[in-house]
């Protein structure tokens, strides 16, 4: 067998960080000629057979920052290469720091599929929005239902509850169009490695979003930005055939004698089809009991608890940059920690650099938080998750059990703080005792009144503790990262699916023939991207079921 190589990229080229310098792309795609023409290999000589591939920062020394990159590139010809060859050069590759790109690429055939058989998809955030381009573009002419409004009379509701503490429980931060991640930082950086992963980056691309996030590490769009992307993606859905059905929530399955779907129920009546996709996000615990009554395979897992803490955004940058805080090369400072004690973990989550805090509430009666940047990201202030995790003992391994636990310590801080909308904040200096509870140099950004209260009582007496010890221990990361003005502002409680949705290996579930649990809310995805990606995979898995039959 014959081995094609069309593509090339070149790892570790290393551009280091001047006062004088300011574009470094092109640079480091100098450089990386360089390097190839060093290493004999010949490249196509038209201006775009180059481009950077990935780009990042090392600060891990404040004297000696760099930008590192992968720079991709076409070889002159078309090169084929014996199996044996391949593996000789596949050596080479390794010892230059040299990949072959596989440009496989996602390719839609065309299907047919009578009315009464169009696929339906519960929840239009990331996961549900790429199970329906997926299936449009395929032919199946999916039919999406989400309880929440398009992006705009969206947005408008949000507003209202910021500025006026009105929150319409079905369209708000965590319900409606582009899911909870429409109001966020956008991040679309992921764990997970998957070829989709390029793919997802491409659509927002395609969509709105800037080129940048198909090669910076840390890829992100900003609220802004995703508001216009999301509804554009909804846009191509409908241009080949897919409909989405806003204020539709799904409110239950009817199955058949054989127990696969016939229909399913929803606020605006009856939908009769033979597939479902739940992907309908992690705050939806209507629909979490719903399914327990339709005695589908679901269990609780683990989650995590915590709060929003709050820097100067200047701070955070001379801390990760030294010196170099002030190049306007470098980005926005942001950072990733965590800590283990014992069998408990602490840990920073959806750091937004110039960012926000937003109220984030999807029930009457309770304060959540979240935390939300536009595509500048310029605000005055730092932003992230700091949780703890929250295992099955701590809330008795019931799905029930799990979903009281986020729901009583949004419920008391709504009590704490004055029961009327307003958020309970703390100085880190107070909440470790060793201050007075005010507020310093940092302003809480939250969009919502804030009250300063003691957030030690607000909490388990476990999570309480670990907070403390962890927000301690990340000093030795960021110096003054536990410093007295920090803000706390609380409760972060919806940072995964409380629960699992069973499925076998084909996706579907095992105990209803048709149904496919999948992104976040069914407990297995983490993000924007790795949600698309989870969704793409259910799609493709129910696309090669149609093809079999």
């Amino acid at each position: 067998m014959n081995r094609s190589i069309k593509k090339l990229v070149l790892r570790d080229v290393k551009i280091p960080l001047t006062l004088s310098e300011t574009d470094y792309d092109n640079l480091a795609i100098s450089t990386a000629k360089k390097k190839i023409r060093a290493l004999r290999l010949k490249y196509r000589p038209d201006e775009n057979s180059f481009a950077i591939f990935k780009k990042s920062v090392d600060a891990r020394k404040k004297n000696e920052i760099s930008f590192v990159y992968s720079v991709i590139f076409s070889v002159a010809d078309e090169v084929v290469l014996t199996d044996e060859k391949y593996e000789d050069f596949c050596v080479f590759c390794r010892k230059h720091s040299l990949s072959v790109i596989d440009e496989e690429k996602l390719l839609f055939e065309t299907f047919s599929v009578p009315e009464e058989k169009r696929p339906v998809i519960a929840g239009f955030g990331p996961c549900g929005m790429f199970i329906a381009l997926v299936l449009a573009k395929s032919g199946f002419r999916p039919i999406v239902i989400e309880r929440g409004e398009d992006a705009d009379s969206r947005a408008q509701k949000v507003e209202n509850y910021w500025n006026k503490g009105v929150l319409d429980t079905e369209s708000n931060v965590q319900f409606g169009e582009g899911g909870a991640g429409t109001f966020s930082d956008g991040k679309l950086m992921t764990r997970i490695n998957d070829k989709l992963c390029s793919y997802v980056l491409e659509v927002f691309h395609d969509h709105g979003a800037d080129r940048d996030i198909l090669y910076n590490a840390k890829p992100h769009v900003g609220t802004d930005k995703l508001r216009v992307i999301v509804k554009n993606i909804r846009k191509t859905i409908e241009s080949y055939g897919g409909k989405v059905l806003f204020n539709t929530r799904l409110d239950g399955i009817l199955r058949d004698s054989s127990g696969g779907i016939r229909a399913v129920a929803t606020s605006g009546g009856e939908i009769v089809t033979d597939t479902l996709f739940l992907a309908i996000g992690h705050s939806a615990r209507d629909t979490f009991n719903m399914l327990l009554r339709e005695e589908l395979d679901i269990c609780a897992k683990p989650f995590s608890v915590g709060v929003r803490i709050e820097h100067l955004q200047k701070d955070i940058d001379r801390a990760l940059y030294g010196d170099m805080a002030e190049n306007p090369a470098l980005p926005v400072g942001e950072y990733s920690l965590s800590k283990r004690f014992g069998d408990d973990a602490i840990y920073s989550f959806c750091m937004c650099p110039g960012g926000t805090v937003v109220a984030s509430a999807s029930e009457n009666e309770s304060i959540v938080t979240n935390g939300m940047s536009y595509s500048s990201r310029s605000g005055v202030n730092a932003n992230s998750a700091i949780a703890v995790s929250v295992s099955e003992k701590d809330f008795g391994g019931s799905v029930v059990g799990a979903i009281e636990y986020q729901r009583n310590i949004e419920r008391r801080a709504f009590q704490m703080a004055g029961a009327d909308g307003t958020a309970p904040i703390q100085n880190l200096g107070s909440f470790l005792c060793r201050s007075s509870c005010k507020v310093g140099k940092v302003h809480p950004t939250y969009t919502g009144k804030t009250k300063l209260c003691d957030l030690n009582v607000l909490f388990p007496e476990k999570i309480s503790n670990l907070l403390k010890e962890g927000l301690l221990s990340f000093e030795k990361n960021i110096e003054g990262f536990s410093c007295d003005d920090a803000m706390l502002t609380a409760p972060e409680t919806r940072t995964s699916s409380p629960v699992r949705i069973m499925r076998m290996q084909n996706f579907e579930s095992s105990v209803c023939r048709g149904l496919y649990p999948c992104g976040e809310g069914a407990g297995y995805a983490g993000g924007i991207t790795s949600a698309a990606v989870d969704g793409i995979r259910c799609a493709l898995s129910y696309i090669t079921k149609q093809k079999n039959m």
